[in-house]
């Protein structure tokens, strides 16, 4: 039951939301027409309790929220990427929206993920927009700073896979023989051998390579550590660069200003070396899906090639992994 001080705020609050109605309407009815709709929304508000939000409150209340999120998500150890991505996918939803967040429900950002599918967002980027939510919402809740997760009740958004071809042979050999140069040779040779993120290549130097074990240390996500592997070609394309190389730049990789290829500075590389092999679909995760998928065919367990992706849980590892329905097929007739 409201109060005296609650009565008077929500009779403002529908005297307000009347008013605005009201001028909304002006120029669309006539003046008869007007006062009746009025008249008729006012005697039905009467049976409700309003309140009238502030929009500057609210964005700013969502701001400190976020704020406090992604600070705790880089004391996790995120990687920055990843904020920025968080970062990205909640300021989307809380420009789009009026309310306070203290309001959000369920309905809230259902009716969001809805407007989004409208205007032509895929459904795995959806299923993508809610694991945000569901991250952001539920640490607010966990913290006390929100009473409810509006997030606990939308369900899992499901989207069709498509089938992941890793590179066949003659992919790779057609896309070695269309680089220009050895720095290309060595990073398609590199990210094939090693299964690296492209982030992680980019952050290697040249002394974080040991030819005599053949091996390296890379820096992945959460600032974990993990040791990839180089095979004997890779190794000789690496040497062979390093005598190239006339800069002193201690970076694994370099651009034509002797500075830091950067992640960008790979994709285009890629994009022409493709174009050039006329090889389709080649682009730096590839070279992941592709080491995954090589070293189960040729027998490695799924734990062991989990620790060279750099990936905690198996399943993610099994989503990298392309089963040869004749591999498959081959293993029935020898064991069953």
């Amino acid at each position: 039951m409201h109060g005296r001080g609650d009565e008077l705020v929500s009779i403002d609050a529908r005297q307000f939301f009347v008013k605005s109605v009201q001028n909304i309407l002006a120029d669309k009815m006539t003046a008869t027409e007007l006062n009746t709709a009025i008249d008729l929304i006012s005697v039905e508000l009467s049976h409700y309790s309003m309140e009238r939000y502030a929009d500057d409150d609210s964005g700013m209340e969502f701001n400190e929220m976020l704020d406090a999120f992604l600070s705790a998500k880089k004391v996790e150890g995120r990687s920055q990427n990843t904020i920025n991505h968080y970062g990205y996918i909640l300021g989307k939803l809380r420009d789009d929206t009026t309310i306070p967040i203290k309001n959000y429900t369920v309905f809230t950002l259902r009716s969001w993920l809805s407007k989004e599918q409208s205007r032509g967002v895929s459904d795995r980027t959806l299923k993508g927009y809610r694991e945000v939510f569901s991250s952001f919402f539920g640490w607010l809740y966990k913290e006390g700073l929100l009473k409810s997760n509006p997030c606990a009740n939308v369900g899992p958004i499901k989207y069709q896979k498509k089938v992941l071809h890793p590179y066949s042979d003659i992919d790779l050999e057609c896309l070695k023989e269309s680089c220009c140069c050895t720095r290309d040779k060595a990073i398609i040779s590199f990210l094939l051998s090693t299964g690296c993120r492209i982030s992680e290549v980019c952050g290697l130097n040249r002394d974080n390579i040991d030819f005599r074990n053949m091996e390296c240390t890379v820096l992945g996500k959460g600032n974990k550590e993990r040791t990839v592997f180089i095979d004997n070609v890779t190794a000789m394309l690496l040497n062979r660069y390093f005598r190239e190389r006339t800069d002193i730049s201690e970076a694994l990789f370099v651009g034509r200003s002797s500075e830091r290829l950067s992640p960008n500075g790979v994709r285009a590389m890629l994009n022409r070396t493709a174009e050039k092999a006329h090889v389709e679909h080649v682009h730096p995760h590839r070279f992941r899906r592709t080491l995954a998928t090589n070293l189960i065919d040729h027998g490695m367990q799924i734990q062991d090639v989990a620790s060279i992706l750099g990936h905690e849980k198996l399943d993610t590892t099994m989503t990298y992994v392309y089963i040869d329905k004749n591999n498959v097929k081959n293993a029935y007739r020898k064991y069953a």
